[in-house]
């Protein structure tokens, strides 16, 4: 077999980056189709990857994970589907097209910023529903312990989402998944001191008041897309308040152009996610919610939180001010939470009742 002809003398290496012994051999359009291939190719994956996560089924989930076909009838206890919704939120961000991106370094996924966006907000409400099965679902009262697997769960979802190396985000996460998939054997392995869920209405309200927040915050910094101007109300009601640094009595906030989308996908990924746990919690704290006649409601919040999720036919976040010709999506997105973040005040309201 002939030897491939390897460079021996600087002559010989000069000739191999010299451009007419390129063109001589055709490596020119080799090289090209070689960029173009690999430039088409990221830009398939770039958009592939770009599409956000379909709904998954919560009783499908939860009857899944118990290893129970769908067509038996199975009892699964309570707590079963909260803790489904924590894992298939989860196990979505890790296990997507593309994976996750948030921590990508090479192309496509360090190319986009929408589907990170995304990944943010769905995680900032596996977070919070994490530290609510932490300290609240799983606790009695306060002179109770803390369960030793969801001890381990919160703080793995708690880590850096954008570390790439030594640990990776993905292998904490994993970590924290693991833990959330022990605690749901232990909830319905019979014994009762090993692994507990309670449902009982203040364990509810102290969640729906963190989404409560999360949502008015979401609703304003998408408003903020057209910019608004607005007189400073935080101590109004209290005359003795104080804060730490005086304010101006009028402010204009207005997000910058090219960040407008970015908060419209972490809107649309926490509330992709609060879709999926208040579900569960339907489930759940049903007999805690039929009690209060309040379950309509929460059911209300769940179909609003489902109008975010509508499909977007537009290439780009439109940003049309006023009523111009042009729509608004955040204006849009904006107005879906706002509705669902006033059904759930409603909602603690009816809870708080006796």
């Amino acid at each position: 077999m002939e030897k491939p002809h390897l460079p021996k003398t600087v002559t010989d290496v000069v000739k191999l980056y010299d451009p007419r012994t390129w063109r001589e051999k055709g490596l020119w359009w080799t090289a090209g189709l070689f960029v173009v291939t690999y430039i088409l190719v990221i830009t398939i994956l770039g958009v592939f990857w770009s599409r956000s996560p379909a709904t998954f089924d919560i009783r499908e989930k939860t009857e899944g994970l118990a290893g129970v076909d769908r067509s038996e009838s199975v009892r699964l206890v309570t707590g079963s589907y909260t803790t489904a919704a924590a894992i298939g939120i989860a196990e979505t961000l890790l296990n997507k097209p593309g994976g996750y991106l948030s921590n990508d370094m090479t192309p496509p996924g360090v190319l986009l910023d929408n589907i990170p966006n995304w990944e943010f907000g769905a995680l900032t409400e596996l977070r919070d529903l994490a530290r609510a099965m932490r300290n609240e679902f799983s606790r009695s009262q306060t002179q109770s312990v803390e369960d030793k697997d969801l001890q381990v769960a919160e703080p793995q979802f708690s880590y850096d989402s954008e570390s790439w190396i030594l640990p990776s985000t993905e292998s904490e996460y994993r970590t924290g998944i693991a833990a959330m998939h022990r605690y749901f054997e232990r909830l319905s392995d019979g014994n009762a001191s090993d692994g507990q869920f309670f449902a009982r209405s203040d364990n509810l309200r102290s969640y729906l008041a963190v989404a409560e927040k999360r949502l008015g915050s979401l609703a304003q910094r998408l408003s903020y897309a057209v910019g608004q101007a607005y007189l400073d109300t935080s101590l109004a009601g209290d005359p003795s308040a104080r804060q730490a640094r005086p304010a101006a009595g009028e402010r204009e906030n207005k997000t910058p152009w090219m960040e407008i989308d970015d908060v419209f996908f972490e809107a649309r990924g926490y509330t992709w996610a609060l879709r999926h746990t208040l579900e569960a919690l339907s489930i759940d704290f049903e007999k805690v919610l039929e009690d209060k006649n309040a379950l309509v409601s929460l059911k209300q919040i769940i179909r609003e939180l489902e109008n975010t999720q509508n499909p977007i036919w537009s290439p780009m976040i439109l940003n049309g001010t006023g009523f111009g010709p042009i729509g608004n999506h955040s204006l849009v997105m904006a107005s879906y939470i706002s509705r669902a973040n006033a059904a759930i005040i409603d909602l603690r309201s009816l809870l708080e009742k006796g």
